[in-house]
């Protein structure tokens, strides 16, 4: 399982979609997601793993993400899929968690509430969530029960073992989709932007002959491209130059730069 990202090129994360890497053809307002051409979404899936070896280079906690990001592209969806009822353990849990502060912005608190939770509670709730899909609305309210847990460390769970069904729900994923911006942590906004992300899905497999797109697929582009335009814009300039990227625009509305982001507590 891999996937790329494509975040609102922007100079702070809540304001975004304000600024684009020179070199780019694309419009600020657009970036992967605006892209119909599937050549372009491949080779971005193809740089994936360039990105998190760029974002792992840092020092500190980042030096962690490349092992992390392979465990759980790799290894925790194999252990899902594997087992009779499809659950995570309580160690997978917070092992994920770890991943997904190490990946993104880091909040103590919320490692400490994750390993709170008996390893019967993580086994009973989130076998229930996986049973419950594909109604992916129910099994994200499911795993919120857990103490920690809120829709985009829930949508992490179900994605690592149903990526078919279910994209994770990256910061910098859901800021590609201008309309979608600020990031609010809530269950009305995850089931926006896996709409859109399984809208994606749709179309890319519609036109490209492999026909094996999937929205955590598309959620992992979307996070390769935002990231790679920070860190190593060069990994990117190939895609500039395709015509669909530039001309296959969505309309979108640009949101308001003092507009402020939902509260952040349970991600």
């Amino acid at each position: 399982m891999l996937t790329v990202t494509n975040a609102c090129f922007s100079s702070q994360r809540h304001a975004c979609c304000r600024r684009i890497v020179p070199f780019l053809l694309m419009p600020a307002d657009a970036g992967l997601f605006s892209c119909s051409d599937p050549a372009v979404w491949r080779g971005v899936y193809e740089r994936y793993w360039a990105v998190v070896e760029a974002k792992s280079s840092g020092k500190g906690k980042a030096g962690k993400l490349l092992a992390l990001d392979k465990w759980y592209q790799e290894e925790l969806p194999k252990l899902i899929s594997a087992r009779p009822e499809r659950h995570v353990t309580r160690e997978e849990l917070s092992k994920l968690m770890e991943w997904k502060l190490t990946r993104g912005k880091f909040r103590p608190r919320l490692q400490q509430l994750i390993d709170s939770n008996s390893a019967e509670t993580v086994q009973s709730c989130s076998s229930k969530a996986f049973a419950l899909l594909p109604d992916v609305e129910a099994a994200i309210a499911e795993l919120s029960t857990l103490k920690g847990m809120g829709p985009a460390t829930a949508s992490a769970v179900l994605a690592a073992g149903a990526g078919e069904e279910v994209a994770f729900m990256a910061d910098e994923s859901v800021e590609s989709v201008p309309e979608l911006c600020p990031v609010q942590y809530t269950a009305k906004h995850y089931r926006l932007y896996l709409d859109k992300i399984t809208q994606e899905t749709k179309q890319l497999n519609a036109v490209d002959s492999k026909q094996d797109w999937t929205p955590h697929r598309v959620e992992l582009c979307l996070w390769a491209w935002a990231v790679a335009s920070k860190l190593q814009p060069s990994l990117l300039r190939e895609f500039s130059e395709s015509e669909q990227c530039q001309t296959n625009q969505k309309s979108t509305k640009r949101p308001a730069s003092n507009e402020k982001a939902a509260k952040r507590q349970k991600t």
